[in-house]
């Protein structure tokens, strides 16, 4: 049997390779540190596992426990885990100075939807020619856009200028 998973990692009866363990009984209760056989003749009294849980300390950590138990419970919290977990993306808008009404409010509404979902959104001014000169005109709409977008959303940072670009990132409100 493969295992794809990080449970490879954890030793258990026969695998565990130091001479003393710590000594955790099926209980929770703390025995102490015993040598390997030892605890291992203690799980098989009790007919359950000797598994590693802390195998960085020294002696290791080895609690008496049904694996197969130990390791269901492990992947259900790797799965809500997963589950509750949010990748956050980042989403760019590109527009232009000389925007229209209708295509601002269409960008406005991309926007919104990207910072009500949680993600990040980068919003790129572009300007060609002699647009450079009226650099203050896209600072205005991103300005507005700020304000626009105030009720779910913040700028990480006042807008940068880089060559023909002007550059707003939005984070999404907490």
């Amino acid at each position: 049997m493969i295992h794809t998973t990080k449970s490879l990692r954890i030793n258990i009866n026969t695998r565990i390779r130091a001479s003393q363990v710590r000594l955790i009984d099926a209980e929770g209760k703390q025995i102490g540190v015993v040598t390997l056989s030892e605890a291992l003749g203690a799980a098989r009294a009790a007919q359950l596992d000797l598994v590693e849980v802390a195998s960085t300390v020294k002696p290791p950590v080895c609690k008496i426990m049904d694996y197969a138990r130990y390791k269901y419970e492990q992947e259900k919290k790797e799965r809500e885990a997963k589950k509750k977990s949010h990748i956050v993306h980042l989403k760019e808008i590109k527009m232009s100075s000389k925007i229209e009404e209708h295509d601002y409010q269409t960008k406005l509404n991309h926007l919104r939807r990207f910072l009500e979902r949680k993600d990040r959104a980068k919003v790129t001014m572009f300007f060609r020619g002699r647009e450079m000169a009226h650099v203050d005109i896209g600072k205005g709409i991103l300005d507005r856009l700020v304000k626009d977008l105030a009720d779910v959303g913040e700028p990480e940072s006042a807008p940068k200028q880089e060559g023909k670009l002007l550059i707003m990132k939005l984070l999404p409100k907490a």
